[in-house]
C-alpha cells in the first residue's frame, strides 16, 4: 500500500513540476513563440488568404511577402520545423481556415513518413503540457499520455539552467531578427551559404499508412470538404539529389485521393547546391525569392486568377541567385 501511495505521489509531483513550474524558455521558447505568432497572425487574416504549410522548407524556401503580393492575397507562412507534431499544428491552424482560403503544402518528405513514436517523442510534447493544454486535451488519450511523460531528468536540468538565463536572452528578439511579419525566414545570404551546407541522403519512402501521412490526409480531406482550397506541392532540394519517382507519386496520390489538387514546377523544386543556405530544405533569400516567383505564377495558373509582376527590388535580388 505504501509503495502504491508513493508511486501515485511521485506521478503527481512529476506532473505538477513539469506542467506548472519548470520550463525550457531557450531551447523550446523560440519555437513555441514562433508557433503562437503564426497562429495569431493566421487567425487575424481575412478570407480569402494564402497559407503556406510545411516544415522549415516553408519559411526558408518560400516567401509569403512575394507570393501574397503577386497573387493579391494576404499570406501567412505557417511552416514550422520538421519534428513538431503535425496533429498539434493542424489543431492550431485549422480553426482559422475558412472556405475560399488557399493552403499550399510543400511538405517535406520526412513529414509524410513520420511514425507515431517519432511524433510522441518530439519537442512539442513539453510545449503542449506546459503551454497548450487546450490543444493537448483535444488529442487522443494515448497522445496525451505520451506528451505528459515526454520529459526526463536531462530536461529537468535544462529547465533549471534556462529559466534564469531567459531574463538575458529574449526569444521575441531572436524571432524578430530572423523572420518578417508574414513568417518568412529573412537574412539568409548566399555569402553565408556554402560553409554551412549539410547534405542528406534523398527523400525517404512515403507510406500512406504512416502516422504523418494519415494526419496530413485527414487534414486535407477535412479542409477540402469545407471549401478550403488545398494544393499539395514538393519541397525544395538539391538538383543533384532528385526525389525518387515513387515518393513524388505517393505524395501526388495522397492529395488527389483526398479531394485536393497537386502542383509541381518543371524542375520539381530542385536547385543547384549553391542556391542553398544551410541544408537542402533552405534556400538562401535571393533564391527563396526566385523560387517564390515561380510558385506564385504556377498557383495563379492553376487557380485561374491574375498574377502581378514581382516588385522590382524582389526581382533584382532574385536575379542574383546563381542557379
Amino acid at each position: 500500500m505504501r509503495f502504491l501511495r508513493n508511486c501515485v505521489l511521485s506521478l503527481l509531483l512529476y506532473t505538477f513540476v513539469f506542467a506548472l513550474v519548470l520550463d525550457r524558455p531557450l531551447s523550446l521558447g523560440v519555437l513555441r513563440l514562433e508557433i503562437e505568432q503564426k497562429a495569431a497572425r493566421l487567425a487575424a487574416l481575412p478570407t480569402p488568404k494564402l497559407v503556406i504549410l510545411a516544415g522549415s522548407n516553408g519559411p526558408y524556401s518560400h516567401s509569403c511577402a512575394v507570393m501574397g503580393a503577386m497573387l493579391g492575397l494576404p499570406c501567412e507562412n505557417a511552416g514550422i520545423a520538421v519534428g513538431i507534431g503535425l496533429d498539434f499544428l493542424v489543431r492550431r491552424y485549422g480553426p482559422s481556415l475558412r472556405p475560399g482560403d488557399i493552403v499550399y503544402m510543400p511538405m517535406e518528405f520526412e513529414q509524410y513518413a513520420m511514425t507515431r513514436p517519432e511524433t510522441d517523442s518530439g519537442p512539442d510534447g513539453a510545449i503542449l503540457v506546459r503551454h497548450d493544454r487546450d490543444v493537448l486535451f483535444s488529442l487522443p488519450p494515448d497522445r496525451v499520455f505520451a506528451a505528459v511523460f515526454s520529459t526526463d531528468f536531462p530536461n529537468f536540468l535544462e529547465s533549471t539552467i534556462e529559466m534564469p538565463m531567459a531574463r538575458l536572452i529574449s526569444p521575441a528578439r531572436t524571432l524578430a531578427a530572423e523572420y518578417d511579419a508574414q513568417g518568412d525566414r529573412i537574412g539568409t545570404t548566399l555569402a553565408s551559404a556554402q560553409p554551412a551546407l549539410v547534405a542528406k541522403a534523398g527523400a525517404p519512402a512515403v507510406y500512406a499508412t504512416t502516422y504523418g501521412a494519415r494526419v496530413i490526409a485527414a487534414f486535407v480531406r477535412a479542409e477540402t470538404a469545407r471549401g478550403v482550397i488545398v494544393i499539395g506541392g514538393l519541397p525544395t532540394g538539391f538538383s543533384t539529389m532528385p526525389p525518387p519517382p515513387a515518393a513524388v507519386a505517393a505524395v501526388r496520390a495522397l492529395y488527389l485521393s483526398n479531394g485536393a489538387a497537386f502542383a509541381a514546377l518543371p524542375n520539381q523544386s530542385r536547385y543547384p547546391p549553391a542556391d542553398f543556405y544551410d541544408s537542402p530544405d533552405h534556400l538562401a533569400q535571393p533564391c527563396q525569392f526566385k523560387h517564390s516567383i515561380a510558385v506564385a505564377r504556377m498557383l495563379a495558373d492553376m487557380l485561374k486568377i491574375p498574377v502581378l509582376a514581382p516588385d522590382r527590388q524582389v526581382q533584382a535580388l532574385a536575379q542574383t541567385c546563381p542557379g
